[in-house]
């Protein structure tokens, strides 16, 4: 049951957007790679690698090219900023003139995220990055944060070192000149960070290029250096869980995040829906307006009329209309979801408008990672004390997510809210990073195993087991957390039930990359199908499609070799 469909038979709630109507683009394959899946039909694994090998080019956008300027999401003249103490490079010049680009320089220096209020920032547009990437599927023109470690292990695994490590420079960039790793290089993202995959993303191409014969010190130590500063946002408030000594997720923006009001058909509209009907999940997320606005509340405002529904010709009788708006809280923990990279799901609540309140699973198994990174390259790098310090900040953490997180009875690595003390119910795909991060103990990992039977479906692992209509949730599943879940099981030696849902999941791109000869940003993994309805938030199944290239590549790679010519003779309707 849908949302919308969680109605009395008696009330009718009519709900008016007092704001202008959402715009949703969709950017189709270009002809090249029209070109590369004309023989997708065609039996084996050599049709689907041309795709991706040819998706790698597809994707690449730089700042030489015009094309890779404009923002399909909001429609705006194309504008390029540069860093306020940033000299305007040859390439750029070239582009203002060339393509009738809009050139500026941001209106202050930055060393932190958050110290620009882009809700007063007009034109928005994208941020200069200095090398080429490559962006999530074919209506993006901006490098996202998380989506970007999976694509650079594809990257890597396909031997696009320089792209690869190009990419990562380009994180540098940001943290030097725009305060912070961001969750993409729009003006208005300049708000939040993303999941810190970063110490991950510089792992993975430095141990590519020294397995290679390319070792390099000098950049480690760069990096080393990066890394550390990006490190800093998350053990500062506010990004602290209260007084758990654990992390979240925090937005330092207000009001509704710009992409999501151009961009997600009806959302907030839908949210006030349910929150009208689900007074008990309220939380004073729906406060009332004053008619004439004045109040200067977040957002739209939505006109309420409560009637009798009468069953003969009556005419209805109704209450006085109302004006509400969603409240500063709710869209605190919007734009938190977002900064997780789980937008939307009911993760934390209700469309997860709690999430500012949770310390969660994900984001502490990630910055246990980044800690036991940086003490593996300040070893590498000579600084033992440096590296001591490190290792012991990462077991800290793993101390108190063992307090926090792990619940025996269940087996289970549960996120915490921290405002109740309470610990969350809501199984969710997440709880597999502990295993991946390798913060897990040997019988932790047992537990997960057994509770791997709630997750692993017909097409890989669903991302929860509720319905809420929003995409992070079932039947979804998503490339990320199949990689996650796969090199979790098989770091704690579950091999056979890793390559299981391994092919589960490569099945299930593979079939509908014959059926429509492209490749998805997900997956309804209990249909085995691309076909997504997506009722709460963004709802088109974007094609590409990057993270999915790469972790299709990735686990290939990590399958046993009759795993692989399984595989190669799959016909659709298979037995897993």
């Amino acid at each position: 049951m849908t949302i919308l469909q969680k109605r009395p038979a008696r009330l009718a709630l009519l709900l008016r957007l007092s704001a202008c109507a959402l715009v949703v683009l969709y950017a189709g394959l270009s002809a090249a790679q029209a070109t590369a899946t004309t023989a997708a039909s065609g039996p084996g694994l050599a049709p689907i690698q041309q795709y991706i090998s040819t998706a790698w080019d597809t994707l690449t956008r730089s700042m030489n090219e015009c094309s890779s300027i404009v923002d399909p999401k909001l429609q705006n003249t194309a504008v390029l900023y540069l860093p306020a103490d940033f000299a305007i490079p040859a390439n750029v010049e070239k582009l203002r003139k060339d393509c009738n680009v809009q050139v500026e320089h941001l209106p202050m220096v930055l060393h932190k995220i958050g110290e620009l209020d882009t809700s007063k920032f007009h034109p928005q547009g994208l941020l200069y990055l200095p090398n080429k990437y490559v962006v999530p599927g074919g209506r993006f023109n901006e490098m996202y944060g998380w989506d970007s470690y999976f694509i650079i292990r594809g990257l890597v695994r396909a031997n696009r070192l320089d792209l690869a490590r190009g990419m990562v420079e380009n994180f540098f960039f940001e943290i030097e000149h725009y305060g912070g790793f961001l969750n993409a290089n729009r003006t208005y993202y300049l708000t939040r960070s993303q999941p810190p995959f970063l110490s991950s993303m510089v792992t993975a191409v430095y141990d590519a290029e020294k397995q290679a014969g390319h070792a390099d010190p000098a950049w480690l130590a760069r990096a080393y250096s990066y890394l550390v500063r990006d490190h800093e946002l998350w053990i500062h408030e506010p990004h602290l869980a209260g007084e758990t000594g654990l992390s979240r997720y925090y937005d330092f923006g207000e009001g509704p995040p710009a992409e999501a009001v151009q961009d997600e058909t009806g959302l907030y509209r839908k949210v006030v829906d349910y929150f009208l009907m689900h007074s008990d999940e309220n939380n004073h997320y729906l406060v009332p307006r004053k008619r004439d606005l004045s109040d200067k509340g977040f957002g739209s405002s939505y006109s309420i009329e409560v009637c009798d529904v009468p069953l003969t010709m009556a005419r209805p009788v109704c209450e006085p209309r109302q004006m509400v708006s969603l409240s500063g809280d709710y869209y605190k923990g919007d734009r938190a979801v977002r900064e997780s990279g789980f937008d939307v799901s009911f993760r934390f609540g209700a469309f997860s408008a709690a999430t500012h309140h949770y310390a969660p699973v994900c984001l502490n198994s990630l910055l246990f990672k980044t800690e036991s990174d940086l003490a593996q390259i300040a070893r590498e790098l000579g600084k033992t004390a440096e590296a001591d310090q490190w290792q012991k900040q990462a077991e800290e953490r793993r101390k108190l997510m063992n307090q926090y997180f792990w619940v025996p009875e269940r087996g289970m690595f549960m996120d915490y809210n921290f405002d109740t003390g309470m610990r969350s119910t809501y199984l969710y795909a997440a709880s597999f990073y502990p295993l991946w991060a390798g913060v897990a103990t040997p019988e932790q990992a047992q537990g997960m195993l057994h509770n791997l039977g709630a997750f692993d479906q017909p097409g890989g692992i669903v991302m929860s087991t509720y319905d809420s209509g929003a995409q992070w949730d079932s039947p979804f599943g998503w490339a990320p957390l199949q990689l996650i879940a796969v090199e979790g099981l098989r770091k704690y030696g579950y091999n056979d039930d890793a390559s299981r849902v391994s092919r589960e999941f490569l099945s299930t791109v593979l079939d509908n990359f014959r059926h429509d000869g492209t490749i998805h940003e997900k997956y309804d993994v209990i249909n085995r199908s691309s076909q997504t309805t997506v009722t709460a938030g963004y709802n088109i199944n974007v094609v590409g499609f990057g993270w999915t290239n790469g972790v299709f590549l990735e686990l290939l790679h990590q399958l046993p070799k009759q795993d692989v010519d399984w595989l190669e003779q799959h016909k659709e309707g298979d037995k897993n």
